[in-house]
């Protein structure tokens, strides 16, 4: 299996090479040249193994330059510790033909950890095949949840520091106390005046920066990523969807064959993306369900075909969604329309800040995708009824699934088997959740509401989350979007 850049087919190289990578030169986004299959009869044969095994069958289809004993070790480094639920991504039913994936069940809280516990494993594999001597730095921007879980997985490991960007307003508190309190001698964390777009803009353009690369280079250095345009963190991704439906299967819920829908909130577009993937190598999926918050961009672009970034930002209780420019979408683009129609729509973008795709380009993904957005009152509505009719308590971005679900099922009457990714435990957004189902709070502190939220729910605060009362704040700087490059040498002492 090698990989294309969706910017330039002439690109060619082999999974490390696009994972120690992260990004092609050009600015492409590493795609793999074709879509292994699965057949029902193995899809029944990992219905009945755990989720080590599965995760080692599937992504063994794609990292094809990675022994047998490599990814068995990066597996199970991942896997076999970490995570609060033996399960991993435990499937729990929420009503008559609906479950929920519980995708934060690992070390940070968030269905980040997903990926990002096993793209160091990953990362350190692939470099020592194709970057030897050459210290790897990773460079992330986050919308709240990847940079604790990049941190975490990426924290002391040999030969690799990692940086960090987070828009400064634009996390919850409990996100940017995991980031700031982070732990570890190669670890960097800094915030930036602006919004998740801006950040992950920076670091893009640093990515791309040919001088940038030099002087790195000129320093044993070189720069990945553990965003989700990095393969290595989205592969991952897609093995909890075809877990997912294993789970169900064994469980008896559906008969192997049955077709279902996946609901996923987004804003990156990766974690839909991997669903994408499971459904192109032969899940039986029905429908993909886009959910959105107030920054509803991609409803807007699935269900029009136009993609325009020129509106208002929304802050909201969803922040891991609060973004206008969706990375993955380019990944999705290519593989419909190829890459001569992606390098002119992503020229528009960059260019106009929006483009409208072709008609046979929207028909295609309207075949796949459904999608729907709801605002910041309609989730904690969502989260209210859930807890109090199905004794269920969702976080912020998970309520915004849920109503979009809802929505969809009483609008189409589509009554299909159905599972909506749960992406983080409802602690890390205690404030908004205990709104929701007691009322507004007043005078409470970050761990006062944690607690009182514990109280009310009956459910326990993750440890993770709780041990951060006593932390010390380690990372405290702030900076203006045109002084990332400055920021990152400086963090970097060259």
């Amino acid at each position: 299996m090698n990989y294309i850049s969706t910017r330039n087919p002439g690109v060619r190289v082999s999974s490390s090479e696009a994972i120690a990578k992260g990004i092609s030169s050009e600015g492409g986004l590493f795609v793999p040249e074709s879509i292994p299959q699965v057949t029902p009869e193995e899809i029944k044969a990992l219905s009945e193994c755990g989720y080590i095994e599965r995760a080692k069958r599937i992504l063994g289809r794609y990292l094809t330059d990675f022994t047998a004993e490599e990814l068995d070790s990066c597996v199970k480094g991942a896997y076999e510790t970490g995570f609060s639920d033996s399960k991993i991504a435990p499937v729990v039913k929420l009503g008559e033909g609906v479950h929920i994936l519980e995708l934060f069940k690992g070390p940070t809280c968030a269905f980040k950890d997903m990926a990002l516990q096993i793209l160091p494993r990953l990362l350190t594999v692939a470099s020592g095949k194709v970057a030897k001597g050459i210290e790897t730095v990773i460079l992330v921007a986050t919308s709240g949840d990847t940079g604790k879980a990049a941190l975490e997985g990426f924290k002391d490991v040999e030969n690799t520091r990692i940086l960090v960007f987070y828009p400064s307003d634009g996390v919850s508190p409990m996100q940017k106390l995991q980031m700031c309190t982070q732990e570890g001698a190669n670890v960097a964390v800094s915030a930036i005046r602006g919004n998740f777009d801006d950040a992950q803009n920076g670091v893009k353009r640093i990515f791309t920066d040919k001088a940038i690369a030099e002087r790195l280079k000129a320093n044993g250095k070189a720069f990945s990523s553990a965003n989700s345009i990095n393969w290595g963190r989205l592969a991952p991704q897609i093995v909890y969807y075809f877990s997912a439906y294993c789970e169900l299967v064994a469980s008896g819920e559906i008969a192997c064959g049955d077709k279902i829908n996946f609901v996923v909130p987004t804003g990156n577009f990766g974690n839909i993306l991997a669903a994408y993937y499971a459904k192109e190598m032969g899940l039986p999926v029905a429908k993909l369900i886009c959910a959105s918050n107030s920054n509803s961009v991609l409803t807007e672009f699935l269900t029009t075909g136009v993609y325009n970034r020129n509106r208002q930002f929304y802050t909201t209780i969803s922040p891991s969604m609060d973004i206008l420019i969706s990375s993955n979408l380019e990944r999705l683009l290519y593989s419909i329309a190829g890459s001569e129609k992606v390098n002119e729509w992503m020229s528009l973008l960059a260019s106009e800040g929006k483009y409208t795709v072709d008609g046979e380009t929207l028909d295609k993904i309207r075949e796949i995708f459904a999608a729907g957005w709801c605002d910041d009152e309609a989730t904690k509505a969502t989260i209210a009824k859930k807890f109090k009719e199905n004794d269920y308590l969702c976080d912020t971005h998970t309520g915004v699934a849920v109503t979009v679900y809802d929505r969809y099922r009483a609008e189409t009457g589509d009554t299909a088997p159905t599972v909506i990714a749960s992406t983080a435990s409802p602690f890390k957004f205690s404030a908004a959740v205990l709104e929701a189902i007691d009322g507004k709070q007043t005078g409470l502190d970050e761990f006062e509401m944690v607690e009182k939220l514990a109280a009310v729910s009956g459910l326990e605060c993750p440890a993770p989350l709780a041990g951060l009362r006593d932390k010390p704040v380690r990372f405290g700087g702030c900076c203006e979007k045109s002084e990332m490059d400055k920021v990152v040498f400086d963090m970097l002492n060259i």
